[in-house]
């Protein structure tokens, strides 16, 4: 029986000026969601996107097993957008009021020209006089498109809270 160790495979981040370039993209994003401009926000995304919010007690969990709080392809994104936008969404009319905080972002190349983006988040919800906070970490898979504009491909949200206590539900787009 071999002892043979091998390495890991080297992480490569992205340049300073990518970097850059990925902050300003989740700032952009962070403005859009808060002004509910959610269409604008819409064309962040390829046509083969996935938005994911996996359930509490399973961060790490599989879509494809497991439940999760969200779990939209592009077709749905665009219903559960349209949704938020009229009176049917009760829990959202009249909309309530965001505040994005994001931080301690960072960027690795992945396959394909992708890029892996991990960042830490924290959005506050105000409505009707009661503050909801949502923490967590980003774990986003963007791409490039034909003329370099960076494109989620998979766009997901892992909350570190033990439960959604007492908002019980997320009704806005983290």
């Amino acid at each position: 029986m071999s002892n043979v160790q091998v390495d890991p495979v080297p992480v490569l981040s992205v340049s300073d000026a990518q970097l850059r370039q990925i902050e300003r993209y989740l700032f952009d994003e962070a403005q859009l969601l808060d002004e509910w401009r959610l269409h604008e926000w819409l064309e962040l995304f390829t046509s083969d996107a996935h938005y994911l919010i996996p359930s509490t007690d399973r961060p790490d969990g599989d879509p494809s097993r497991d439940l999760f709080l969200v779990q939209d392809d592009r077709f749905l994104l665009e219903q559960r957008v349209n949704s938020l936008l009229t009176r049917a969404a009760h829990a959202e009319y009249p909309h309530s009021r965001t505040t994005r905080m994001i931080s301690n972002i960072r960027a690795t190349h992945g396959e394909s020209g992708r890029i892996h983006v991990r960042a830490n988040f924290a959005v506050y919800r105000v409505r009707n006089g009661v503050i909801d906070t949502y923490v967590g970490q980003y774990r986003h898979i963007l791409e490039p498109d034909a003329e370099q504009v960076l494109k989620y491909v998979e766009r997901k949200s892992v909350l570190t809270m033990d439960a959604l206590r007492p908002h019980g539900k997320v009704s806005i787009i983290l």
